[in-house]
């Protein structure tokens, strides 16, 4: 007997599964943990105006444009999500997610609230929300010292902006706090699983279900 798993009737659609947090709540160990672990997962590259650093690769870290181009997209409707930060722009393209979705992969998102209540409004159904919260603002404030990234001001304000990020949790489905790594991870883990195997993925589910109803009920004839 073949395998259900792999049968077109099993077939689904991807998710797009978004991650938000406060800076030092452990957001990018989570993500490059689930893709390094899961091939169904792939990072939503987004796309940039500003200029590219010298260790970074483009198309690996961002897809690196002109604003010219830019502009065009974002008029065009061509961007999911799309923010202007210190003068540069960025934003996320919908073709290749839409066609990540119709071939049954999974999308992962490191956006901000803002970021995602865009994508939730053009997007809604394909979208699954986590916001994973430090576990304390104690334990926040350590981890950007342990860091030794930035300077005492650039800590105080990632702390003042978390309290504005945090603020946002209950726009969320999911809420997880990250006070142990692996459990977390876990529970990100269930979310996504979880995600997959909902109804509404699974458009061919419903032809699949018609017909046991359709031949249980001639047996019974």
């Amino acid at each position: 007997m073949a395998d259900p798993a792999t049968t077109p009737a099993f077939a689904r659609r991807g998710v797009m599964l978004i991650l938000s947090s406060p800076s030092g709540a452990g957001k990018s160990t989570l993500t490059r943990n689930l893709i390094e672990s899961d091939p169904l997962v792939e990072l939503s590259i987004s796309v940039t105006t500003r200029e590219k650093r010298g260790s970074e690769i483009n198309g690996r870290h961002y897809h690196f444009i002109t604003r010219k181009r830019f502009d065009e997209m974002r008029d065009a409707g061509d961007l999911l999500e799309w923010a202007e930060v210190h003068g540069n722009c960025y934003g996320t393209p919908r073709e290749p997610i839409e066609t990540a979705l119709a071939t049954g992969r999974d999308v992962l998102f490191d956006i901000d609230w803002q970021g995602t209540e865009q994508v939730r409004e053009k997007m809604a159904a394909d979208v699954a929300t986590v916001f994973v919260l430090p576990p304390s603002a104690e334990e926040l404030r350590a981890r950007l010292e342990r860091r030794a990234e930035d300077t005492p001001e650039v800590i105080a304000r990632r702390l003042r902006n978390a309290a504005v990020e945090i603020a946002h949790w209950e726009e969320y489905d999911y809420v997880v706090v990250n006070d142990d790594l692996d459990r977390c991870f876990k529970e990100i883990r269930a979310i996504l699983d979880a995600e997959r195997l909902k109804r509404l993925r699974r458009p061919a589910i419903g032809v699949f279900a018609k017909g046991l109803v359709e031949t249980l009920g001639q047996t019974l004839l």
